[in-house]
């Protein structure tokens, strides 16, 4: 897979194009891109995804946009998994936010994106105030410009699949629910960073990933597997929060506690798969009432998995499920 940061390197060759945010690649999003590797094939095209840096909510409010379900990496790294050509990641700023929709269509999805076949969901809006819609890309089509197809929402169990749907799930700790959305665990990737190193003082040491944002989507105690450390991923128990018992500064931290692993990860990159929540975060009177909980944490981390060792046989990268309507 090729990826592009902004329009003027991208491929010069005709390519079959979708549009989106696809924040966590979810089953919908998985659906419309496995839909568009089936068209491309068809017409000898190329895929070529276009997603935008930063999301467009983080432009116009970047205090109220959603936290994201996917860093930029690991969106790239699911697009390669699902076998797309080219990715263009184009900066939303302030011109492309005040860009009219036939200009849109004309300048960057014709003359720079070569587009021949355009796929995009139902729901698809564009330019600015967001006035451009499949009816008007279907004018363009009509003319001849390209070809256009659109995909009709996805649904499971007759509800909507949806990243919104998504945050909620994780936020409220129905990971089995996310899970089923997402077709495959919910997981942030980060480096091992250096911690207050407490947790090896009380027989606990854990591995600190750096995260890329201070509002996670789900926050408390987690059944995890850890993938990027070996061949198969590692069992542990995981703190995902502002840790009150030790910290004050109310800034969320990951903390892994390995289950079946000794030794040095620092600067290693490492994805975190939540696979179960055990419960919401605790302020403790003192550090060994603290040491007592993550015992039974622990202890119930290493039964979650002898019930579920399937979790522990998948390969080390995120493995995307094949979509059915």
């Amino acid at each position: 897979m090729q990826v592009y940061r902004g329009l003027h390197s991208v491929h010069a060759s005709p390519c079959a194009v979708t549009i989106g945010n696809f924040d966590g690649i979810h089953a919908g999003h998985q659906a419309l891109l496995q839909r568009l590797k089936s068209e491309a094939q068809s017409r000898s095209l190329p895929t070529l995804v276009i997603t935008f840096e930063p999301h467009p909510k983080e432009f116009f409010s970047s205090q109220t946009a959603p936290t994201r379900l996917t860093s930029l990496r690991e969106k790239l790294e699911l697009f390669r998994e699902m076998g797309i050509d080219y990715v263009c990641i184009y900066p939303f700023r302030s011109a492309l936010a005040s860009i009219s929709a036939e200009d849109f269509v004309v300048e960057l999805l014709k003359k720079q994106l070569h587009t021949s076949y355009l796929l995009i969901g139902d729901d698809f809006c564009f330019g600015a105030k967001r006035k451009g819609n499949f009816a008007l890309l279907q004018q363009f089509a009509e003319n001849g410009l390209f070809e256009l197809s659109s995909m009709t929402t996805f649904l499971q169990e007759e509800s909507r699949v949806s990243s919104t749907r998504i945050r909620d799930s994780l936020e409220s700790g129905r990971l089995e629910d996310a899970t089923s959305m997402l077709l495959r665990p919910y997981r942030v990737s980060g480096k091992v960073v250096h911690g207050n190193k407490l947790g090896r003082t009380i027989g606990f040491p854990t591995a600190n990933i750096h995260i890329k944002h201070n509002r996670p989507p789900l926050s408390g105690i987690f059944a995890v597997s850890v993938d990027g450390i070996d061949d198969k991923p590692i069992p542990g128990a995981a703190s995902f929060g502002v840790r009150p018992t030790v910290m004050s500064n109310g800034l969320p931290t990951l903390e892994v506690f390995l289950l079946d692993f000794s030794g040095n990860l620092y600067g290693k990159h490492v994805g975190v798969r939540f696979h179960h929540k055990l419960r919401n975060e605790e302020k403790y009177p003192d550090l060994d009432s603290l040491v007592t909980q993550i015992n039974k944490d622990v202890a119930q981390v290493k039964q979650y998995f002898v019930q579920h060792p399937n979790l522990l046989t998948t390969s080390a990268l995120p493995l995307l499920s094949k979509v059915t309507r």
